[in-house]
């Protein structure tokens, strides 16, 4: 658990917007996930409470903003980092409606192969994230079109990231969970680290096509699960197309030149020549060591694709 509650921060970005940070008691998981408050025409919405071990955060941030109703929790798609923490949410705030992909409201409702899941993958990670909270049947569902007062939130299914993924688009703001990847806030606003978000089961057409759909959407503005929000919305998505076929590319080129590719001699080139990479040693060293362990990560998603979907014949 979170030790000081007292701790919890949001900011404000626009009107009726906020970021909150949902720091873990983790080496290097500062900065890192941006839960989102919505406060439009007298509505209250949270996009993705975040895992069930910040929810004292999150309900602290809450209560400065004297947050006394939520009418939806948007889940982006429901990994622990984002969605754990949903069922103790609805605890404090029983009235609210959770809206997901389809595909994942049973396992919000009975999250056990979920949790085991996340446990298998992340180890003691999810252990700090906590056990996964069920969500009640009746507070769950999903719709495409959320009109609610003056606004109208779309659901665009964006499976690249995960099957379940969905960014949300109200107005020109689009809520985009993790379909271009995860970034890092940096001094100059102009600059931007980018990392690939692909971890296992990972293919390439089906995330290029989710890319291809949210940077299409007429927004001016990106509010990301990890972490913060852009304005520059057609430099995030010319950086993830650029950066997910560089690491293509070289993880291919180093699967054809050895017999055992080294995940981290893969890692060592693309932090030579990939752009979304190149401030990765103005980062702090915690946060170095984070972004590692899920860049080698995203590399064992897009090698599990090459290997099994295209053959690869050792150069001569």
């Amino acid at each position: 658990m979170i030790a000081n509650i007292e701790e919890a921060r949001s900011k404000k970005i626009i009107e009726n917007l906020y970021l909150i940070d949902l720091d873990q008691p983790l080496r290097g998981f500062r900065k890192f996930i941006s839960a989102w408050l919505y406060t439009p025409d007298d509505l209250t919405i949270i996009v993705d409470p975040g895992p069930r071990s910040t929810i004292p955060l999150l309900l602290a941030a809450l209560k400065k903003r004297e947050v006394k109703k939520i009418d939806y929790i948007l889940l982006t798609h429901i990994h622990i980092d984002h969605a754990g923490g949903t069922g103790l949410l609805l605890k404090r705030y029983p009235q609210a409606q959770v809206i997901c992909h389809p595909q994942a409201i049973r396992h919000m409702i009975a999250p056990g192969r979920l949790w085991e899941s996340s446990r298998k993958i992340l180890g003691d990670v999810a252990e700090a994230y906590g056990e996964i909270v069920p969500v009640p049947e009746k507070s769950i569902g999903y719709q495409e079109y959320i009109k609610a007062g003056k606004i109208t939130i779309v659901a665009i299914p964006t499976p690249g990231h995960a099957p379940h993924h969905l960014c949300y688009q109200t107005g020109e703001i689009l809520f985009a969970g993790e379909v271009a990847g995860v970034t890092y806030p940096l001094e100059e606003d102009k600059d931007i680290y980018l990392r690939l978000a692909t971890p296992p089961v990972f293919n390439y057409e089906v995330y290029r096509s989710s890319l291809d759909k949210a940077a299409a959407l007429p927004v001016s503005r990106i509010c990301l699960g990890h972490y913060g929000s852009r304005e520059d919305v057609k430099n995030v998505f010319a950086a993830a197309f650029a950066q997910l076929d560089n690491w293509l590319a070289v993880i291919e080129r180093h699967l054809r030149a050895e017999h055992e590719p080294c995940e981290e001699s893969i890692f060592t080139e693309l932090l030579k020549n990939d752009q979304g990479l190149a401030h990765y040693g103005n980062l702090p060293d915690d946060i170095q060591a984070r972004e590692r362990y899920f860049s080698l990560n995203s590399i064992r998603g897009i090698r599990g694709y090459l290997e099994e979907r295209k053959p690869i014949s050792p150069e001569p």
